[in-house]
């Protein structure tokens, strides 16, 4: 994932930001206390770039890394629909608890830039629910040259997506952050209870907007290959703590790196700090002690 990737990263102030007010507001105004229910994962299982990840001789990638983490941001959707059958193989294979994460096809966001697009929406989340319980969120990523000035384009989109299908939205365009086009967007996410994501990497600060729409935290982390990230880790963990005293219900957060080989120790100590922080018991992929090297 190179978008907001830096020369030198070493010089980037990674302190996580204040949360916006909304989000504890938010958070606040929840009916209860529920149990959290935390996704980590990946953005793919493909082994050439998670080199190193899976035992020598693994056949099944799909099946090892399903086994290793609980969830999937499932990246290879936004390059085209899979067919039916193929679905239903990736449902036969990951286990009963596992949650896959669809980008939506990019000819929705970024050909047709949510123009006319209610049929192939449609077509897509029908092809998706194949997945059945397995399906945690479908999530729309629109191009960094997406403005403001279309957000009725957003407006009619989430309102013809199915309601039963959970949503989450990121906005890349740095006038999707300022002032009252950030007040117009915050709303209609909330209006339609749909999830404001929260993407953290290196050159692109201002996407730490750190304001949630709902009970949930859609977060993509993208490292930068440096030892740095680590700790960065380390700062989401306390503020996720903050949350889920809040009231945080659900958890979604999935990491990318530049050179993607490190991804899954880095989501290994991730794993391993939130389980001690908070309490849980998330399953460790294997290598967690591995920490890499710079």
């Amino acid at each position: 994932m190179k978008f907001g990737s830096v020369a030198n990263p070493e010089k980037i102030d990674f302190n996580l930001p204040s949360d916006h007010p909304d989000t504890q507001q938010t958070l606040l105004k929840l009916p209860s206390h529920e149990p959290l229910q935390v996704s980590v994962g990946c953005a793919k299982w493909n082994r050439a770039e998670l080199k190193g990840f899976y035992p020598r001789g693994t056949k099944d990638e799909l099946s090892y890394y399903s086994r290793q983490f609980n969830s999937i941001e499932l990246n290879a959707t936004h390059y085209g629909v899979p067919k039916k059958e193929q679905i239903l193989i990736w449902k036969e294979k990951t286990p009963a608890d596992f949650k896959f994460f669809p980008k939506i096809p990019q000819s929705i966001s970024h050909f047709k830039r949510l123009i006319d697009v209610r049929t192939l929406t449609e077509e897509f989340v029908d092809r998706m629910s194949f997945l059945e319980e397995k399906l945690g969120m479908i999530f729309l990523q629109l191009h960094d040259n997406f403005k403001p000035k279309d957000i009725d384009r957003i407006i009619k989109f989430v309102s013809e997506f199915p309601k039963d299908i959970p949503l989450a939205i990121e906005v890349r365009n740095e006038a999707w952050f300022q002032g009252s086009e950030a007040e117009d967007f915050y709303n209609l996410l909330r209006q339609y209870q749909t999830s404001n994501i929260i993407v953290d990497t290196a050159g692109r600060r201002d996407m730490l907007h750190m304001r949630l729409s709902n009970g949930e935290a859609f977060v993509r982390f993208v490292g930068a290959n440096v030892a740095s990230d680590y700790e960065r880790l380390d700062k989401w963990v306390g503020r996720i703590e903050q949350w889920k005293d809040q009231g945080l219900q659900k958890l979604y957060f999935f990491v990318h790196q530049n050179v993607e080989k490190e991804s899954p120790l880095l989501s290994a100590h991730f794993i391993k700090q939130l389980n001690q922080k908070l309490g849980l018991s998330l399953p460790i992929p294997n290598g967690e002690s591995n920490q890499l090297q710079f």
